[in-house]
């Protein structure tokens, strides 16, 4: 794989300020709790799962997933922990057959990835044809979105972000034959969420969008 399409600066910051990423969650409850909520709408309750940059394992440990892809050696080990098999590789290389998962989890990694279209079609290509491909992402035009490209270079995981509009990645989708349904969760800021937030379907108010993504169907028709 051209080394030129991973970001290495991304993945060392990662590593270095692995033990602050995980405790994020810890720090920020009812956030954690509105987004595992809007992906337990959408994420099948059974089923051979894998989550893409699964981090340190905190989804994918709560929704059952025990497959994960992690570039990341300190979050990987952090997820080993939380009981996910790890796999070093990047979203764009995965090392599985054809149709191997029922499901396949992207929370906040498309906007690591340096060609997203690449990466969805390396997740059709692994996906089973009846599979669901779940995708969490801050909509970049959402007053979230707007917050964090405005600060982002005081992030010190957000520098290296390149966040995408939810039309662009359902433009994307389309591209490949997918069709979706959206769901849309933190209408607040995140220092004043104390509880959980609400869901509600399609996108535009949210900062974070969930979509759930099947193959489309072919119809056929008979010649005439």
């Amino acid at each position: 794989m051209d080394t030129n399409m991973i970001d290495t600066e991304a993945i060392e910051t990662f590593d270095k300020f692995a033990d602050e990423y995980d405790t994020w969650f810890d720090r920020h409850p009812a956030v954690f709790q509105s987004e595992l909520a809007a992906f337990k709408k959408l994420i099948p309750e059974s089923g051979d799962g894998l989550e893409i940059g699964v981090g340190s394992g905190r989804f994918a440990s709560r929704r059952g997933i025990k497959t994960g892809v992690e570039p990341s050696d300190k979050l990987g080990e952090m997820a080993k922990i939380r009981g996910i098999d790890i796999h070093k590789c990047t979203a764009e290389t995965l090392p599985f057959k054809d149709q191997q998962f029922d499901f396949i989890l992207l929370s906040t990694v498309l906007c690591y990835v340096r060609v997203p279209l690449m990466a969805l079609q390396e997740v059709k290509r692994v996906l089973k044809t009846n599979g669901i491909l779940v995708i969490g992402m801050i909509d970049r035009k959402s007053f979230l979105g707007q917050i964090y490209e405005i600060k982002k270079q005081e992030n010190k995981f957000y520098q290296h972000a390149h966040f995408y509009s939810a039309a662009e990645i359902l433009d994307l989708l389309h591209e490949i034959n997918f069709e979706e349904e959206v769901y849309q969760t933190i209408f607040s800021p995140i220092e004043n969420i104390s509880t959980p937030e609400p869901i509600k379907p399609d996108y535009g108010e949210g900062g974070f969008i969930v979509i759930s993504a099947k193959l489309a169907k072919k119809f056929f028709y008979p010649s005439i």
